[in-house]
C-alpha cells in the first residue's frame, strides 16, 4: 500500500505518467497498474484517463492529502528505526529563499559536525515553493520568512533578523554616504529580485511607504545575477546585510544602510507541523534552536 501511495503521490506532482514513473524508478507500466491496484483497494476512481493524463478527480484530490500524511508517518517511523539502529542517516532537504543563502553554513555546519552521517542538500526557492514543497515531502524543512506573508501551520524557529542595505560600487551617487532612505533609493537604477520573490514585495512595500514605485530595469530570481550587475557600476541593488557583507570585502563593493524606516524582517526554519518529527528532523531544529542561542 505504501508504494503504490508513493506513486500515486509522485503522479499527483509530475502530472504525466511517464515522468511519475521515471521519479519512482519505476516502468511506466508498473505505476499505471499500481494506480490501478489502488483504486480497486480503495473502491473509488482516483485518476481521470484517456491518451494522457488528464487529472484527478474529486476522490483522487481527497487521497492526495491522505497519502502524504500516510507516507509522512511512514517515512518517519523508518527514520527512527534506522535511527535507533544505526544513529542518524539519510538526506535531509531544505529550501532556502536566496536571500537567505549565504547564512545556510551556520545552520548546516553544526549540524553536520554532530550527525556525519546525513546528507544535507540545500535548494534555492521561493518562500511559496518552500512551503508547497513541505507540503508534498519534496522538502523536509525550510529557510524563509516568519512575519511578513502567512505560513500556516507549521513548527517555526526564528533565526535572525533581516536588515537591508543598497549595495552600489564605489564612485556612484550614493557611494560615499553613511546612510540612505528609502526615497532614496527609488532615485538610482536598480535591479533587483523578481516580483515572485517575497524580498522583492519586502522592498516593493518599503519604497511603496516611501512614496515611490520603482520599475527596475533588470530583475532576475537569482542574487549573483544582481550583484554582476551592481559591479558593472551602473546599477545598484537593495540587498539583505547578510549578503552585502559577502561582496563588500576588499572594498569592490559598497553598502549603505537604508533608513526611514531601518526596516527588519524575521528569517527562521520552517517544517511541518507534525509530531513526532523525524530523528533528523527533530536534530535539524535543535541545531537550529542552539544557532540562535
Amino acid at each position: 500500500m505504501i508504494d503504490k501511495l508513493e506513486m500515486f503521490l509522485a503522479l499527483a506532482r509530475e502530472r504525466h505518467f511517464g515522468r511519475a514513473a521515471e521519479s519512482c524508478g519505476v516502468t511506466q507500466p508498473t505505476l499505471s497498474s499500481a494506480i490501478k491496484q489502488l483504486e480497486d483497494q480503495l473502491g473509488v476512481q482516483l485518476v481521470f484517463r484517456g491518451s494522457r493524463f488528464q487529472g484527478l478527480t474529486p476522490e483522487g484530490l481527497r487521497v492526495v492529502d491522505w497519502a502524504r500524511r500516510i507516507v509522512a508517518d511512514m517515512r518517519g517511523l523508518k527514520d527512527e528505526m534506522r535511527a535507533v539502529r544505526s544513529g542518524l542517516t539519510g538526506v535531509l532537504r531544505i529550501g532556502v529563499i536566496p536571500t537567505a543563502l549565504p547564512m545556510v553554513a551556520d545552520l548546516t555546519l553544526p549540524f553536520t559536525e554532530r550527525h556525519p552521517h546525513v546528507r544535507i542538500s540545500v535548494l534555492s526557492r521561493t518562500s511559496a515553493e518552500i512551503l508547497t514543497g513541505i507540503e508534498a515531502l519534496e522538502l523536509d524543512a525550510g529557510i524563509t520568512y516568519l512575519d511578513n506573508e502567512p505560513l500556516g501551520r507549521v513548527t517555526q524557529v526564528p533565526l535572525y533578523a533581516e536588515h537591508y542595505r543598497l549595495l552600489c560600487a564605489p564612485g556612484t551617487a550614493l557611494a560615499a554616504r553613511a546612510q540612505v532612505t528609502w526615497a532614496e533609493v527609488a532615485g538610482v537604477p536598480l535591479c533587483l529580485l523578481t516580483a515572485d520573490m517575497q524580498n522583492r514585495r519586502i522592498v516593493n512595500q518599503h519604497l511603496a511607504e516611501a512614496g515611490a514605485v520603482v520599475a527596475p530595469s533588470v530583475e532576475s530570481n537569482s542574487t549573483i545575477v544582481l550583484v554582476s550587475h551592481v559591479l558593472s557600476g551602473r546599477w545598484a541593488s537593495v540587498v539583505p546585510k547578510k549578503l552585502a557583507d559577502l561582496f563588500t570585502v576588499g572594498g569592490r563593493l559598497v553598502a549603505l544602510p537604508i533608513v526611514a524606516p531601518e526596516a527588519a524582517h524575521l528569517v527562521g526554519l520552517i517544517a511541518a507541523h507534525r509530531e513526532p518529527h523525524t530523528p533528523i528532523l527533530a536534530a535539524l531544529l535543535e541545531a537550529a534552536r542552539k544557532a540562535v542561542d
